[in-house]
């Protein structure tokens, strides 16, 4: 992991790369697809824990 002066070196060339108005529309479209990642993660979640009850009872 990068220390704290390196971190200032990436959010340097963050801001210089991208400019200081796209930054907020990145962190946005990073927080949405997060977000539809945990979504998805926790339907199959449910969908194999429902399987598990089908199979328990077929039993």
């Amino acid at each position: 992991m990068p220390s704290g002066g390196e971190w200032l070196w990436v959010i340097l060339a963050i801001i210089i790369l991208f400019g200081g108005k796209k930054i907020p529309e990145l962190a946005r479209g990073l927080g949405k697809g997060i977000r539809e990642f945990n979504d998805a993660k926790d339907g199959v979640k449910q969908e194999i824990e429902a399987g598990m009850k089908d199979k328990e009872k077929a039993q």
